[in-house]
């Protein structure tokens, strides 16, 4: 065989072995991990949504208790980080400052967030970065039972709250309920006064004018509900038909239905001496992109698949059917089958006033300072002057411990 025909039949043998990949299997395409801490319905419509886009891309969701704590300590280790996680917008600041998170406007088009509510938006930034996309949120509702509270009887304004209260709290009976003494569900009372927790920028804010004069008037509503006001006796008392009417989150609902409680859900009322709702906070869940992943060139283009598959109506939907999330998505509204969930649409016209959790990493103190001072206002009789002087400096040195 002559030397022209042995590079000839070698060239056919090489262009042979391409076109048939020399043997490899094809690659099974790129794997992102997501970790989250969400119930079983929530996490099957996102596992569901985004298998879709197999087989290119493989999305392996995986519950993780702990998951806050976790991020700290592995969110810069590419071997044991996640590529992405599935939670709340409130610790965005804490990993902003850690800088374990990549801002989504690296993988979606800014503009594409505009068909999102503001409210969402707003929580999911830090320092003018956005930090999330968000899927879902909830707030707090004003609920009643009907057997003991009609629908004509439902206050429109916290005066006509305050006299229902004083007409049907009698021995075990009360005529509303709440956890009045941690910050969480105190927050409402606070905003509605047009006060604030804690600034912008991490500065807490528990003695102002304004907050001062929230206390004082939510002060004479807890005089009014029992003394203990921790999750198991707010809820118990609602649950045996001993409370008239509460303010609960969404997850709350389904309890209530279980007892046979015919449940009404109403908007907040009104704060008669400043003309605000009770405005409470409100949480954004969406998904959160590590920065170890994105600088992965193959994860990168992956994660932006993932990410802009995601800015659709779909994905809310399914979740509002699933468990009665509030869709982050603007158009999930316009669909029959939102706006015929009653919860879910009082949910969406709460998040015109209610405040989305502070994302600053300061505000990790400020729960359980705020607690201390609701504690002893609400229920050990401290004056709210001597309170209100004390808490903010308990704040600020607890604050200054971190850095």
């Amino acid at each position: 065989m002559g030397k022209r025909q042995i590079i000839f039949l070698i060239s056919v043998l090489a262009v042979c072995c391409l076109l048939a990949g020399c043997g490899k299997k094809p690659s099974d395409g790129v794997t992102i991990t997501i970790w989250h801490d969400k119930e079983d319905a929530i996490a099957e419509v996102l596992q569901t949504e985004l298998d879709k886009l197999a087989p290119d891309i493989k999305v392996k969701l995986e519950k993780k208790n702990g998951l806050t704590e976790s991020l700290k300590m592995v969110g810069k280790d590419p071997k044991a980080a996640p590529d992405m996680y599935f939670f709340a917008h409130d610790k965005i600041g804490v990993y902003g400052e850690m800088g374990i998170l990549s801002p989504i406007t690296d993988f979606v088009d800014k503009s594409v967030l505009d068909n999102y509510l503001d409210m969402t938006i707003e929580a999911a930034t830090y320092k003018d970065e956005i930090y999330q996309l968000p899927i879902y949120f909830e707030t707090l509702l004003y609920m009643y039972n009907r057997a003991l509270m009609y629908d004509d009887q439902v206050p429109e304004t916290t005066e006509e709250l305050y006299a229902f209260m004083k007409e049907h709290t009698s021995g075990d009976n009360y005529g509303f309920v709440e956890q009045h003494s941690t910050a969480y569900y105190s927050a409402g009372w606070i905003h509605g006064f047009g006060s604030e927790l804690i600034s912008e920028d991490g500065q807490p804010l528990l003695n102002t004018d304004k907050i001062k004069q929230a206390l004082e008037y939510h002060l004479k509503f807890t005089k009014l509900m029992p003394g203990e006001s921790e999750y198991t006796t707010v809820n118990t008392l609602f649950l045996e038909g001993h409370a008239a009417s509460t303010i609960n989150g969404p997850w709350f609902v389904p309890s209530a239905r279980e007892a046979g409680l015919s449940i009404g859900i109403a908007p907040m009322p009104i704060v008669d001496a400043t003309g605000m709702p009770l405005a409470p906070y409100s949480g954004v869940q969406g998904l959160h992109v590590l920065k170890v992943a994105s600088e992965d060139e193959k994860k990168h283009e992956a994660i932006k698949k993932i990410l802009n598959h995601l800015i659709q109506p779909d994905i809310g939907i399914a979740m509002a059917a699933a468990s009665g999330c509030a869709p982050a998505y603007k158009e999930c509204y316009e669909k029959e089958e939102v706006k015929n969930d009653e919860m879910v649409m009082m949910m969406r016209e709460t998040a015109e006033s209610a405040v989305p959790m502070p994302n600053v990493p300061a505000m990790d103190v400020m729960w359980n300072v705020t607690g201390n001072m609701l504690v002893e206002i609400n229920m050990s009789g401290t004056n709210i002057e001597t309170a209100t002087n004390v808490a903010p400096e308990k704040a600020k040195e607890l604050i200054n411990a971190m850095a």
